[in-house]
């Protein structure tokens, strides 16, 4: 295979525009106001613009109220801890772990799936034998340790997880029968939320995550939310009451979804659909992945062909969290009871099921998690049809217990809210770093940041919160290097140019990329 070339940093000349902030930062979540807004700040760029959608800031980390307490909808993990202060390999310390477990203190609660064997029902009631489901993933865990060596071995190439499963079992359909099913779902789709069918095996295998940070996970279970970590970093450059402790910097624009940017070599212009428009030299769009891919925000001019073809190779997952309120319980409690699986005919169907007890003792509460198609139909149903669809299963997995009615149910609908279309980004069969290069690659002085942005950890709170500081970085140069030209130095806008692939698309975009004033 003919070797990629590197991706090149170019230069050309603009001019700043004066008046209005120096940047708009579009999106209140973890990467865009949180991570970009603190390292824009230190750098001396306080002059800044935030514009959220919502009516709140922290965008897929979000607690509410469900049965008398805080849960949280969206991100619950703090994935790639160390927990072992033997272990000297990991040399790197997750910083969001450090912010949730040093600097706030929050209460979390280590996630053992260690006892799944002893933990899977059969589909029509009753445990599966533990010996037999050991075995299942044992011979699972052997998979994904070759999908290890054989992903070193790929060097550029790159299959699906399911492609390198067929390869080792040499089975043309992957895993068939329920208890196979449901193991292949728990290593897979569980942490990615898509099946192996789409998965990029060279991304994934090994994860970076575990790699570098640790193979443990803990979960947030703080009635502070783990959205405190938000408003932590949010603090250190953001102005808050003293008395309440909410942010009530004029900086920070609530409610304020953004419908059009218009950008030029002299600056950028949002407008809100609300009907007002921010002038800018630059803005930070850290929107997820597939609010890009909706088109709920516009440009113009249209962002060139090799953004496009880009972005839209990428997948936004969905991954849903139902939490079922009973009152009383019914299920196994105690040491290596927390997760349990049911092994159904139908893959993905309500698969992995959490009970709360450890986390919230005397709650009463089951979580059970789908993703992807099965994400999309739950969405598009009422709530009272999803619970009789869980009641159901969990009469079946329990038919000696009186399983009384679930008294309340909580169904996030990350994939139909318009302001997120999903729940995280995963790495697809197709698109190696050249792309991901592109993905993340500013136009002209549209910057672009999020956790699909960043290479290594896309997915993760930890991805969102290294990808802004790293955007803001970029930006930061560009910022300084536009200072020098006005100083008479030879400076400009940075821009990344990946030559060879999606050479003529930029050569054919390059004429319509900086109009000289805006419309």
């Amino acid at each position: 295979m003919k070797a990629r070339p590197s991706v090149e940093i170019v230069q050309y000349t603009t001019y700043a525009q004066a008046g209005g902030p120096k940047v708009i930062i579009i999106g209140a979540g973890m990467s865009g106001r949180i991570s970009a807004g603190e390292m824009l700040s230190h750098a001396g760029i306080t002059d800044l613009l935030i514009l959220e959608a919502t009516d709140r800031i922290g965008g897929r980390i979000r607690k509410t109220e469900f049965a008398g307490m805080n849960v949280e909808m969206g991100a619950n993990w703090v994935e790639g801890v160390n927990m072992d202060p033997a272990d000297k390999i990991i040399k790197e310390v997750n910083p969001i772990w450090s912010m949730v477990h040093k600097k706030l203190k929050l209460n979390t609660s280590l996630s053992n799936y260690s006892h799944l064997s002893s933990n899977t029902y059969m589909e029509e009631g009753g445990l599966h034998d533990e010996s037999f489901v050991q075995k299942t993933i044992n011979r699972a865990s052997e998979v994904q340790q070759y999908g290890d060596k054989l992903s070193s071995k790929l060097h550029n190439e790159d299959i699906t997880v399911m492609a390198m499963q067929r390869f080792h079992d040499h089975m043309p359909y992957g895993p068939t029968k329920p208890v196979d099913m449901v193991i292949d779902y728990y290593m897979n789709d569980y942490e990615f939320a898509e099946p192996p069918r789409v998965t990029s095996l060279q991304s994934t295998h090994p994860l970076p995550t575990f790699a570098n940070f640790g193979n443990d996970v803990c979960f947030v279970a703080d009635q502070r939310g783990f959205e405190s970590v938000v408003h932590y970093i949010a603090n250190k450059y953001l102005k808050t009451d003293a008395r309440t402790g909410a942010i009530v910097d004029p900086r920070l624009m609530l409610n304020k979804a953004v419908k059009k940017i218009k950008y030029t070599s002299d600056g950028v212009v949002v407008k809100t659909e609300d009907g007002w428009l921010y002038k800018a030299d630059y803005v930070m769009v850290s929107v997820s992945i597939g609010v890009l891919q909706s088109n709920l925000i516009r440009f113009k001019p249209h962002l060139p062909q090799w953004k496009n073809m880009a972005m839209y190779q990428f997948d936004m997952a969905v991954y849903t969290k139902i939490f079922l309120k009973f009152p009383r319980k019914f299920w196994p409690d105690g040491p290596g009871t927390e997760f349990f699986l049911y092994a159904s005919s139908r893959r993905g169907y309500f698969p992995v099921w959490q009970h709360l007890e450890n986390e919230y003792p005397g709650s009463n509460i089951l979580l059970v998690t789908v993703t992807d198609d099965e994400s999309r139909r739950i969405e598009q149903q009422l709530d009272e049809q999803t619970k009789a669809e869980a009641m159901e299963v969990l009469r079946k997995m329990f038919p000696s217990e009186d399983v009384p009615e679930a008294t309340d149910i909580l169904v996030p609908r990350w994939w139909s809210d318009r302001f997120f279309r999903g729940s995280f980004s995963n790495w697809p069969i197709g698109v190696d770093r050249y792309e991901y290069d592109l993905i993340r690659a500013p136009v002209g002085r549209v910057y672009f940041t999020g956790e699909h942005t960043s290479q290594r950890y896309n997915g993760y709170v930890h991805g969102a919160y290294l990808a802004g500081k790293a955007s803001a970085n970029i930006l930061i140069e560009c910022v300084k290097e536009g200072q020098r030209q006005k100083d008479g130095a030879n400076g400009g806008i940075w821009k990344y140019y990946v030559p060879g692939k999606y050479e003529e698309c930029i050569k054919e975009a390059s004429s319509i990329l900086f109009p000289q004033t805006l419309q």
